[in-house]
């Protein structure tokens, strides 16, 4: 295996070359309409009808979406919705006021997402594409109901309520947890759609079951079992999580979510000469990236949040076993 660096954070605009920001819909300096191409991974400016003509002659629209969840991506037809949003199988009704003003952060994490799992060469098909092994999400309201974020079979179900800080912050402390974010239970969830689409075979199978344990276990009682009992004594020597402790599954949809956390900040950072990462930088293993860039990034960027009188961005540490979970994550990815 070997990790590479890609670097394609930052956006500036085509017309004047002003700094941009991944959601911009214009540019704040010369007033650009703005649309974010997927094909070319690029923020590219839009005529008065929010279209675009890219360099085949293929002409693309700003999503419908916009207003509703503030989506700037471009969709393949007029008034039409783009690939982001095809992915959202369920969103709030119309009446539900609280419901609607959580899903644009929700839909935001959902981009970021998938620009990230595009990075890194991993395949996104939604289920309008294969109804089988595609992937879709219900981003529900628990205003009337109880949501229970999960994934079963390429749906993945996220809460609303999780956009805001406040509930956030409550299940955190509840749970003993040292973070939560919205983007984070994306990265959580996402996780274990690609268990299931990438651990297959004898050899990766037993490989996975190696490192994560055996994931035959019974996973209700196991669930059971650790909000009973708590994680087990040495835990921290094993696992990146009390969270991971739970049962396999858990362990490894929550080394694959920093796995993103950490490949995505390395290459922010390295955007913004935080850190000395190239597009020809490579690594033999991925744990060389881990300890080599990511242990004294985390560190400094810990150190800046203290500096402002926040928690620690990054509060975990990095066992040598689960350097090894990292590096059989990282290696189901065709970019490494």
């Amino acid at each position: 295996m070997v990790w590479k660096a890609s670097l394609v954070k930052a956006f500036r605009c085509r017309v004047c070359d002003q700094p941009l920001h991944f959601e911009n819909s214009a540019c704040v300096s010369c007033g650009t309409r703005l649309g974010f191409s997927r094909d070319e991974r690029a923020i590219v400016p839009v005529d008065g009808k929010g279209r675009y003509v890219d360099g085949h002659g293929g002409e693309w629209f700003v999503c419908r979406n916009l207003t509703l969840s503030g989506c700037t991506w471009l969709a393949p037809a007029e008034v039409g919705q783009c690939f982001a949003c095809d992915l959202t199988r369920t969103r709030p009704r119309d009446d539900d006021a609280r419901g609607l003003a959580n899903y644009p952060d929700a839909e935001r994490a959902k981009r970021h997402l998938v620009v990230e799992l595009d990075t890194l060469g991993l395949p996104v098909m939604s289920k309008h594409e294969d109804a089988e092994n595609g992937l879709a999400f219900d981003l529900l309201s628990s205003v009337e109901e109880n949501v229970v974020i999960g994934h079963a079979n390429g749906l993945i179900t996220i809460d609303l309520a999780e956009s805001e800080a406040s509930h956030r912050e409550k299940i955190r402390e509840r749970l003993g947890e040292s973070y939560r974010t919205m983007l984070g239970h994306f990265r959580h969830e996402v996780g274990h759609y690609y268990q299931w689409q990438l651990v297959r075979g004898d050899e990766l199978l037993s490989e996975c079951r190696e490192l994560f344990g055996d994931d035959t276990l019974h996973y209700q009682r196991e669930i059971d079992r650790h909000y009973a009992d708590g994680p087990p004594m040495g835990w921290e020597t094993s696992y990146i999580s009390s969270y991971a402790t739970m049962h396999p599954f858990e362990d490894f949809a929550e080394t694959w979510a920093h796995y993103l956390h950490i490949c995505d900040t390395i290459q922010t950072a390295s955007e913004y000469s935080l850190t000395t990462v190239t597009p020809e930088t490579s690594f033999s293993q991925f744990r060389d990236v881990v300890v080599g860039i990511w242990v004294p990034l985390s560190v400094a960027l810990n150190m800046i949040n203290q500096s402002m009188g926040h928690e620690d961005l990054y509060p975990f540490v990095i066992p040598d076993t689960v350097l090894d979970k990292l590096d059989f994550v990282a290696s189901l990815s065709p970019s490494t």
